[in-house]
């Protein structure tokens, strides 16, 4: 196997995204946790960049790094939330945790060593955005438009519902 520049980037963004997974189940600080959180989600598009999904990667950036991490951020500074540093838990849970991911990834290892996928021609760098807009309003139209409605009722039910905690906390 040789060693390319883009192998390295690969296992590099793919570090990169595992500290951030780590991190984040790790630290105790919350906008900590959100920081390594965008690092993850960096990473990852950067993956995509490195698959020739660059739509994927752009809207990962925008959407995820973005427009989620805004809200965490806002939703951790407009609720009560009180810092204060808990107690540190003794260390007999982290030996069936460690052994239980390491299961996990010798399990993925088997499940993926001997996989036969077929090679099938692919067009890389040929107006991905372009083939992405054909399929989704040809052939995914109407799970397109069914997802946008399903989004406005979602937003049209956390208005009533942020309305209504908003109403209660007046009459208090």
């Amino acid at each position: 196997m040789s060693v390319s520049g883009e192998l390295i980037a690969f296992f590099g963004l793919a570090l990169v995204a595992i500290l951030g997974g780590v991190l984040l189940i790790t630290l105790t600080k919350v906008v900590h946790m959100v920081i390594a959180l965008v690092f993850t989600f960096l990473s990852i598009a950067g993956i995509y960049l490195l698959l020739s999904a660059e739509f994927v990667a752009i809207v990962q950036i925008l959407i995820y790094s973005g427009a989620i991490t805004i809200v965490m951020l806002f939703g951790i500074m407009l609720t009560n939330h009180r810092e204060h540093d808990e107690p540190a838990k003794g260390g007999r849970g982290k030996l069936p945790l460690l052994l239980a991911i390491a299961g996990f990834a010798v399990a993925v290892y088997l499940g993926i060593y001997d996989l036969d996928i077929p090679v099938q021609p692919t067009a890389l760098h040929e107006e991905n955005t372009k083939q992405i807009g054909i399929a989704l309003f040809s052939k995914y139209v109407i799970p397109f438009e069914v997802m946008s409605v399903l989004l406005l009722v979602a937003l049209v039910g956390a208005i009533v519902l942020a309305k209504k905690d908003d109403e209660e906390g007046d009459r208090s």
